[in-house]
């Protein structure tokens, strides 16, 4: 037996397993490792470009024409019936009335803008009621006005009377709505007051247009008349044939102002429910008042105007000092201005 256990120990070969190289090991580690960085770094990249194209995807939204807090007329918590102490709505005292501000800057097309709405059957838009200076001379005062135009108790050649669906009037940034915005936001959303911002890409014609304007209130070039809007072409042409002069010293900051002002009205108003139109964007494509009227709760109808756009065509045919405005904002973030913008 013992013979027997010696010769299986001499006879049977034994082999065990090589032992791994660490290197060997090392390197399994490594290239693993190495898969996996890079495959996390893919990942990354990947999400940062989503986040970055994200981002610049709202930066675009934000130059189109936008309607922000946008809010069906069923899902808006204030439905009003006024009750007029200076007339009686009659069969229309069970319909609700909804308020409205359009928010803008002088020479923006809020004029145009305005009559579009006052062609609807149901809009009394007011005008510019915050031009006098008595009615903003506090906050007391400025309410006062406020409750008027809402309570239907404002008349004007736009009143709709019993039978308005959606009334407001223009409030340019100008007239107290800045230095009192915290009171004025505070009234919009506890009465229920959606904000209309209506701004102007080309700052540069808009200043062309306060230029012209400024200056025919004292030359009256149409007869001896003073006119801020026309309804004819021959009118347009007339006040047309002024070119003003642009300070271009002072151009960069004061067109850097204007966006500034602009950018914190935005700012201030962003709680309320608004929306935000462009005037160039409107000349271009009038279908987007259909967006306004639902956004007021209204039926939504064709709507016109009678007035003619006086600056037609190239800038370059309405400013006197052309060359040193060009000069100026040629290489600018301003130099798209110089271009025309919409359809003449």
């Amino acid at each position: 037996m013992g013979e027997d256990m010696c010769f299986f120990n001499k006879d049977t070969l034994i082999i065990n397993p090589p032992k791994k190289s660490p290197v060997l090991l090392r390197m399994v580690v490594l290239m693993f490792a190495m898969v996996c960085s890079v495959y996390i770094c893919s990942l990354c990249l990947q999400q940062i470009n989503t986040h970055a194209r994200s981002k610049f995807q709202n930066m675009q939204d934000m130059e189109r024409p936008v309607l922000n807090k946008f809010i069906k007329l069923e899902e808006i918590p204030h439905l009003h019936y006024p009750k007029p102490t200076t007339f009686s709505r009659a069969e229309c005292a069970h319909n609700p009335v909804q308020f409205f501000a359009i928010l803008s800057i002088q020479r923006s097309g809020s004029g145009w803008f305005e009559t579009l709405l006052n062609s609807h059957i149901n809009v009394s838009s007011n005008g510019e009621i915050f031009s006098v200076k008595d009615r903003r001379k506090n906050v007391s005062t400025i309410e006062q006005t406020l409750d008027k135009v809402y309570n239907l108790d404002w008349l004007s050649s736009a009143s709709k009377n019993q039978c308005s669906a959606a009334v407001g009037f223009k409030w340019m940034l100008n007239q107290g709505l800045m230095e009192h915005h915290e009171e004025i936001v505070d009234y919009f959303n506890r009465r229920g007051v959606s904000a209309i911002f209506l701004l102007r890409r080309n700052l540069l014609r808009r200043i062309v247009s306060v230029l012209a304007n400024s200056y025919d209130r004292y030359a009256k070039l149409l007869n001896g008349t003073h006119k801020s809007h026309v309804h004819t072409q021959e009118e347009a042409d007339t006040l047309s044939k002024y070119k003003p002069s642009i300070n271009s010293t002072s151009l960069i900051s004061d067109l850097k102002q204007m966006k500034v002002t602009a950018a914190k009205a935005l700012e201030y108003f962003n709680s309320t429910r608004h929306m935000i139109l462009y005037y160039e964007d409107l000349v271009k494509n009038q279908t987007i008042l259909n967006g306004v009227q639902e956004f007021l709760g209204l039926p939504v109808m064709a709507l016109t105007s009678r007035q003619v756009k006086i600056h037609r065509g190239r800038l370059s045919d309405h400013i006197k000092n052309w060359d040193d405005v060009n000069k100026t904002l040629t290489g600018t973030i301003y130099e798209s201005f110089l271009q025309a913008d919409y359809q003449s």
